[in-house]
């Protein structure tokens, strides 16, 4: 029986080799495209200028693409017809833009046509930087289409700067860019200049006899526009070339730096949180608090906390909703850690380790004392066992200028952990809803920077991230991190948490490490 079974298996197995082989005209026979898609087209110039064959272009002749490039307000190249992929394939990273030199024709088109272009016969180099295909002529160029929707991709500085000619010659926009060195308020956009998104520099430049060269800048704000890549010492830089003033989209006119950033935390400690509750900052320069006071403020949105419903008067709501801790004496200079919540000044709770040595701004017994919000109301944060809410529901803290605070007062700084609980309701201009107010902050942003919607609270747009909420009674210290660059102004490298477990004889060092927010 065993043989007759392992006969049969043989000769399936031979049928199966049999079926599996194909003669060569078994096979679909096919035709090269007769388009070469840009990823390809620029792989195909190794730093020497090359001649494009339908051999080096593996059958194709021609490329299309969607033309990006304007002319009309003299802020490109001239000459250059720029065209990125009509369509991506196989993810973003297939997005690639050409420049093809047709002389003066190139004006004739405008952002929004689509475009066939026979470059068999032309010349693949870099000029000034820039690749480009010469040799070309308005004749080799046939329209298909126009006014179609742009495919614009968003930029980050620090890709960029890293891989300059896969972003050369395509349709980005740049998010939060603030110019480095900052602009003072008379300049211009006219010339050489450098932006940074919060991940890196990179080059800016306007052409001095481009039509919006005159206009002032925002301070802040997002930029779209094509990369042009240029040679300096050898090595190739990439430069952001707007076409238009209404590519830039304004997120903030005004500089406003913070004094002090939210540095690290612990919500609750080794046993229990009355008084041990406290928030490590971080001064970003000088301060004395008996001349220009602040205030840091803690919300607390545990289920039973009063009142209930969407805060009407946001952070100054006040009873159990939110906490006013006003800071108006001490000094702080550039750099300094210091620290604001509970008397007991302890690492970790009750017989753990002292930190009463380190700069202590405000400490108070905030299980018997209340404070009002502003001079002019009653209302007062009640007196609390525990600051920050333990049930899972978010928490938020924030710091103010001056202690006069409003359901209208902006922070300049502000984090919240998790998502729980009524925290806001969405609602249309002037006021955009209500709710606890956030800044622009590494992590928050007044106005949406996609749409350029006003979103002035936590939960509201974009306004969606928090820290993770830990294990309740373990002594977690919550670690931010990140790095605020006081000649940019901004944050260079946003706060991530990162939970460090303190136990009964922590140390200071391990609540002020290496890798604690960094003030550059």
């Amino acid at each position: 029986m065993n043989k007759i079974i392992r006969n049969m298996l043989f000769a399936l197995g031979c049928i199966a080799v049999i079926i599996s082989c194909k003669r060569d005209t078994d096979y679909v026979l096919s035709t090269p495209s007769m388009f070469i898609p840009n990823v390809d087209l620029r792989k195909i110039y190794k730093n020497t200028e090359v001649t494009l064959t339908t051999e080096n272009m593996r059958g194709a002749s021609m490329v299309k693409g969607q033309v990006i490039s304007n002319h009309s307000t003299n802020n490109l190249p001239s000459g250059l017809l720029i065209i990125q992929n009509t369509r991506i394939v196989g993810g973003l990273d297939s997005l690639r833009g050409i420049a093809i030199n047709i002389g003066v024709d190139a004006a004739k088109y405008v952002p929004g046509d689509s475009v066939h272009v026979k470059i068999e016969g032309g010349v693949l180099k870099r000029v000034d930087g820039t690749l480009q295909i010469m040799g070309k002529t308005a004749a080799d160029v046939t329209k298909i289409a126009s006014g179609k929707t742009l495919y614009i991709s968003r930029g980050y500085g620090n890709l960029i700067a890293t891989y300059p000619d896969r972003y050369e010659c395509t349709l980005l926009t740049i998010y939060k860019c603030t110019f480095n060195p900052t602009l003072s308020v008379t300049e211009t956009l006219a010339g050489d200049k450098v932006l940074n998104d919060g991940t890196n520099d990179f080059g800016f430049y306007t052409d001095p006899k481009a039509s919006f060269a005159s206009v002032k800048p925002p301070y802040s704000g997002n930029y779209k526009g094509i990369i042009i890549n240029k040679i300096v010492n050898d090595k190739i830089l990439p430069q952001l070339r707007i076409t238009n003033a209404n590519d830039i989209g304004a997120l903030s006119t005004n500089i406003d730096a913070p004094e002090c950033v939210i540095s690290g935390f612990i919500s609750d400690v080794n046993g229990g949180d009355g008084n041990n509750e406290y928030v490590q900052l971080r001064a970003t320069k000088d301060i004395n608090f008996a001349n220009t006071p602040f205030s840091l403020i803690v919300s607390n949105n545990a289920g039973a906390s009063v009142p209930t419903g969407v805060p009407a008067q946001g952070w100054a709501t006040g009873q159990q909703r939110t906490y006013k801790i006003n800071l108006t004496s001490g000094t702080v200079s550039k750099g300094d850690f210091f620290y604001v919540g509970g008397i007991n000044k302890l690492i970790n709770g009750a017989n753990s380790t002292s930190i009463a040595s380190s700069k202590w701004i405000r400490a108070l017994d905030y299980n018997k004392v209340s404070d009002r919000f502003n001079s002019a109301s009653t209302v007062t944060g009640n007196a609390t066992t525990g600051l920050m809410a333990n049930s899972g529901n978010a928490f938020g803290m924030a710091v103010f200028r001056g202690i006069e605070v409003t359901g209208a007062t902006v922070p300049i700084d502000v984090l919240w952990v998790s998502t729980g609980g009524l925290l806001y309701q969405s609602g249309g201009a002037p006021n955009y809803g209500g709710g606890y107010r956030i800044g622009n902050t590494d992590i928050y942003d007044v106005i949406n920077p996609q749409n350029l919607v006003p979103q002035p609270f936590y939960r509201a747009g974009t306004n969606t991230q928090s820290l993770t909420y830990l294990t309740a009674d373990l002594g977690y210290f919550y670690l931010l991190g990140g790095a605020y660059d006081t000649k940019l102004n901004k944050w260079v490298k946003a706060r991530t948490q990162t939970p460090i477990l303190l136990t009964k004889t922590s140390a200071l060092t391990d609540i002020e490490p290496a890798n604690a927010t960094e003030i550059r």
